[in-house]
């Protein structure tokens, strides 16, 4: 695989991404659900060279339960989820896995934040899940590129 694209719902916000996914995860925390509007958000973690939008994006900022500032980007026209940053992982952009245009280009890896999944939202359970973020928080998962 080399790269992704993706695209909201009326078509007006696109994005495109010549890296390949260092992890891909499922996260049920409050936010993401809400966010969403589902049981969880679906991210892709990608460095933030080689990754290019097109169209106007929205932001909504939001503190993470680690402190750091999380910044949603969104379709102003359709309400889309398109990415997503996080202060305390700068170089890092966080595309939502919803709006790709192939949506079989990703492979979750692990899930975050399972013990505040709804009931109604089973986990694949052949994936890692953690109760909360892993032990060493974001950055960690990032740099092992995902449970083993």
């Amino acid at each position: 695989m080399t790269g992704f694209t993706g695209s909201c719902l009326c078509g007006a916000v696109a994005y495109d991404s010549k890296a390949d996914p260092q992890v891909v995860a499922h996260c049920h925390c409050v936010d993401c659900r809400k966010s969403s509007g589902t049981g969880h958000g679906t991210h892709i973690v990608i460095p933030s060279d080689g990754f290019s939008v097109t169209g106007e994006v929205k932001f909504y900022d939001k503190p993470a339960d680690s402190g750091a500032v999380v910044s949603r980007g969104f379709c102003p026209t359709c309400g889309s989820p398109i990415y997503s940053t996080n202060s305390a992982l700068p170089g890092m952009v966080f595309p939502r896995a919803s709006i790709l245009d192939d949506p079989e280009v990703v492979t979750p890896k692990m899930v975050v934040y399972a013990s505040r999944a709804p009931n109604w939202d089973a986990m694949d359970p052949a994936l890692p899940a953690f109760p909360e973020m892993p032990d060493g928080g974001p950055k960690k998962v990032i740099a092992d590129g995902g449970p083993s």
